[in-house]
Order: C-alpha cells, then sequence, then structure tokens
C-alpha cells in the first residue's frame, strides 16, 4: 500500500472558467510538493464531456490522474430552459452518486476533497470516506466574500435587491452596486437564487476556502474574510489565497500565421480581442466592435465567433472549435475583411491566449473580464478594456477599473445595451494613444510584478499552498494509522 504521499481529489464544475484553475492547482501540489492528484471531470452533457477531454489534453502533461465522471441526466430535475448557472449546481449535486463509487475503487482513498463552490453536496462522501473538505474558488476575494454574505443579505434585505437604493454593503469590503450584481442574485424567486444560497451556507461545512487571488492584490477584503469582527464570524473557517494559477496549454506553439503577423508589429501596438471560450455576441453588437476597432486606427488581433440573436452565455459548456464559415467570416460588415488586412488579423480557431497576451506586441486586451482572462492579462502586463458580459465579470470590471486602476470601462454595460462604434474606438485610443493610457500601463505593471512575487517561495500565496499541504499530510499520516495491516501467512 503507498503511504509516501497525500492524495488530492479535485472536482470542478464543467466549463473552461473552473477546470482550467483546477488543473493549475493539482499541478502545483504535484509540482511543489509531490502530492498524488487526482481531477474529476463532470459534464453537463456529452458536448461538454468532449469539451472536458479537449481542455485536459490540451492542458495536461500528464502530471495528474484523470477520471471522466458519466453524464448525468437533470432533464427531470430543471427546466430545459434554465440558466446555465442553475443546471450547473443541479449537475454537481446529482454527481454526488457517481463520485462515491469512483472514490470507493481508489485503495487507498484521497487525503482530501478540494471542489467548486457549488460542488458542497460532494462533502457527503468526503465525510464518509474520512476525507478533508474543501472549497476552491476560481475568482477572487470580492466574489467569495459576497457568496458568503448572501445568507446574511438573505434575511436583512427586504424585496429584490434590484430594487434597492443603496449598494449592497459587505461588511469590511468593497459594497456591491445593483447594476453589477451578477445573475443568481436578480430574481431572488427563481431556483437560481435558492442554489447560491445554499452554496453560501455550505461553504461553512468546509474545513477552509481556497481563493484564486494573493494576499497583496486585495489585502482589505482578505483580511475581512478572516476578521471575526467581520466576515470570518460569518465564515468560520481559514481562508488561502493560493493564486494566481495560470494553466498554459502543454501543446502550444508560438508559430502559424498568427503569430508571424504578430511578429512583425511593434512593441505595444495591437489590441487583443476575444470574449473567452463561453459567450458570444449578437449580430448588432458584433458589427458594432468591428466598426468601432477599424475608426480605432489601431492593429489588432480579434478571436470571433459567428454571432447569436442575443449576447450572453448561451454557449458557455459548448466550447470554441472554430466556425464553419470561419474562411469568410460572412456576419462580419461587408467589406470589413479587406479594409482591415494591413492592420487586423481574425481568426475563429482556437489559439492559447497566454501565448497571445505574453506576445511583445500586445498591448490592451478587450475582455469579458472573466476571472482566468483578467489573471492572464496581469501576469503579462496588459491593460484592460473592460467588456463585461454575464455572470461576475461585472463586479470584475468594477474592481479593476475603481480598485485596481488597470483597466478602462465602457459608458454603458454590454450586458444590458448595444455598445456603440464611438464609444470602442474612444476606449481603445484612450489606453493605446491618450496619455491617460501610460498610467493604467504602469498600474497593470505593478500588479504584474505583485502576482509573479506571490508565487516566489517565502512569499504569500506558496506559504498559503505550504500550510495547506502540511495539514494534509497530517491527516494522510492518521489515516496510514487508521487502515488495517495487511494480513501476511508464513
Amino acid at each position: 500500500m503507498e503511504t509516501s504521499k497525500a492524495h488530492v481529489a479535485l472536482l470542478p464544475l464543467p466549463g473552461m472558467g473552473h477546470m482550467i484553475p483546477f488543473l493549475g492547482l493539482g499541478k502545483l501540489f504535484v509540482t511543489h510538493h509531490n502530492f498524488k492528484v487526482t481531477i474529476f471531470l463532470v459534464s453537463i452533457d456529452h458536448s461538454s464531456q468532449t469539451l472536458s477531454k479537449t481542455i485536459i489534453s490540451e492542458m495536461s502533461n500528464e502530471l495528474c490522474n484523470i477520471v471522466q465522471l458519466p453524464p448525468v441526466d437533470i432533464t427531470g430535475v430543471v427546466d430545459p430552459n434554465a440558466t446555465v448557472g442553475l443546471r450547473l449546481s443541479v449537475t454537481m449535486r446529482e454527481i454526488v452518486p457517481a463520485f462515491r463509487s469512483s472514490v470507493a475503487t481508489m485503495k487507498p482513498c484521497p487525503t482530501v476533497l478540494i471542489t467548486d463552490i457549488f460542488g458542497t453536496d460532494a462533502f457527503s462522501v468526503a465525510e464518509e470516506f474520512g476525507m478533508l473538505k474543501y472549497v476552491f474558488s476560481p475568482s477572487n476575494a470580492w466574489i467569495l466574500a459576497l457568496t458568503i454574505y448572501t445568507p446574511v443579505l438573505d434575511k436583512e434585505v427586504k424585496g429584490e435587491y434590484v430594487h434597492q437604493k443603496e449598494p449592497l454593503k459587505i461588511p469590511g469590503c468593497a459594497s456591491v452596486r445593483v447594476e453589477d450584481l451578477f445573475d443568481p442574485l436578480l430574481d431572488r424567486t427563481n431556483q437560481q437564487y435558492d442554489e447560491y444560497l445554499h452554496a453560501g451556507i455550505r461553504l461553512r461545512t468546509s474545513d477552509g476556502v481556497l481563493m484564486n487571488c494573493w494576499e497583496e492584490l486585495q489585502p482589505k477584503t482578505v483580511a475581512a474574510l478572516r476578521d471575526d469582527k467581520l466576515l470570518g464570524c460569518v465564515l468560520k473557517r481559514p481562508v488561502y489565497p493560493v493564486g494566481p494559477i495560470v494553466t498554459q496549454s502543454g501543446n502550444s506553439s508560438k508559430s502559424g500565421l498568427l503569430f508571424d503577423w504578430l511578429n512583425k508589429q511593434s512593441n505595444d501596438s495591437v489590441v487583443y480581442v476575444s470574449f473567452g471560450s463561453g459567450a458570444t455576441l449578437s449580430h448588432e453588437q458584433m458589427t458594432e466592435l468591428a466598426f468601432g476597432l477599424e475608426l480605432s486606427q489601431q492593429r489588432f488581433v480579434w478571436v470571433v465567433r459567428a454571432p447569436t440573436k442575443e449576447s450572453g452565455n448561451k454557449t458557455y459548456l459548448k466550447g470554441r472549435s472554430g466556425d464553419e464559415n470561419h474562411d469568410q467570416f460572412g456576419y462580419l460588415p461587408n467589406g470589413f475583411m479587406s479594409r482591415i488586412q494591413n492592420v487586423g488579423f481574425v481568426i475563429s480557431d482556437w489559439v492559447s491566449q497566454v501565448d497571445i497576451l505574453s506576445h511583445p506586441s500586445i498591448g490592451a486586451f478587450i475582455s469579458h473580464c472573466g476571472w482566468n482572462s483578467t489573471l492572464e492579462s496581469i501576469l503579462m502586463g496588459v491593460p484592460i478594456i473592460a467588456f463585461p458580459l454575464f455572470a461576475e465579470q461585472k463586479m470584475n470590471a468594477t474592481m479593476l477599473t475603481e480598485e485596481f486602476g488597470m483597466a478602462v470601462r465602457l459608458e454603458v454595460l454590454p450586458s444590458k445595451k448595444v455598445v456603440g462604434r464611438e464609444e470602442i474606438q474612444k476606449k481603445v485610443r484612450k489606453i493605446m494613444v491618450d496619455n491617460e493610457g501610460h498610467g493604467i500601463r504602469d498600474r497593470v505593471n505593478e500588479l504584474k510584478y505583485s502576482a509573479k512575487e506571490a508565487l516566489c517561495k517565502g512569499s504569500s500565496s506558496y506559504k498559503a499552498l505550504s500550510e495547506l499541504a502540511k495539514r494534509f499530510e497530517a491527516r494522510m499520516q492518521l489515516q496510514n494509522k487508521k487502515a488495517p495491516s495487511p494480513i501476511t501467512h508464513e
């Protein structure tokens, strides 16, 4: 029986935004602490199962053991038109029996379970098999603070949050403006709200909470999470900022037509445009964005997806596999491709975002402000033009502009209204041309230094991960003492 190292079981939600940081966390436990790591992949349907396999094949260098759990049928549990958030929450609850069956076959069983905020129903399995149980929030400390405090707000605030005249106050943290609230909090009569509330309550039953941020990035919020007079009295569990965790494709290559083109551009001269693997733009918004980029007279790389009738997260779990007509881009304005031939590069196939952002020619990033993209932007020192679409992206955009000072925000919310070409042109030039852009670039470079420092040996995130490793090792030793000795025959 192998007893030399702790065994960490990771159970992330489906989708790029969750699986990528979990994979990165697993790699850290393997490379820094020689732990065994098993990642259990959950699928919401067969298309997301294919996406899961694609992510792992592209990003894993075989350091972690991968277990693909069978897709669960939730058609009888949720409405066919249910939001992605609700479908994810229900899927994580329904997957528990399959997860238990898989854990039961492991000898020895894992030492610790680390799951997503919406995966805490699996704690019952951890308790049954004597595992420690932790939550990893792949987002930042402010999002975690709101999640923890929502059960309190549920009792204190009367009526819908969206009808409140004042921002929602969180002890020791920045308040949350009503217009920045994300989907689960927009309708308290919706089942999605109940699931989010449940997650906030269940967090308190964990042995601790990990965050994909670092101490120096959000010192006030992290302190509030630990303070018994502030959020600490609600959570009552230790918190561990272990980020920034960013995973790069193991098969990435800075070759091909795109990088040949980038290599010809001057430093900080290109705007990178991408809205992640999950979101799509409406045809009207895509048209305005195209004209805005053209009017800005700046060079750009645009990773596009075919437009939909509505913007948002309808295709969140489908992934990006390239559009069938990606050679023609017939959904872009007439003549656009020919007019931007010498200044723009448009692509619809999957490409490593980290590789693009790390290229010296990239000077700005039009981003949906997903947390993975935000961390990649910080680590590469690239300012952001915030273009939030759904989920917690509006809160992230507010934080990036008002607290971090590394981004500029649009005058209107893209999730509420189509952003016009003049507005896009104005914001692009603000970072790329105007003097104000220099200060924003300086600020993101300060954050870049802070992020890289946090991961160094002896620094905050390194220490946090090391403290967790000691706890896991102590539990492993306890498990080994309780394990029955193998029967021998002389």
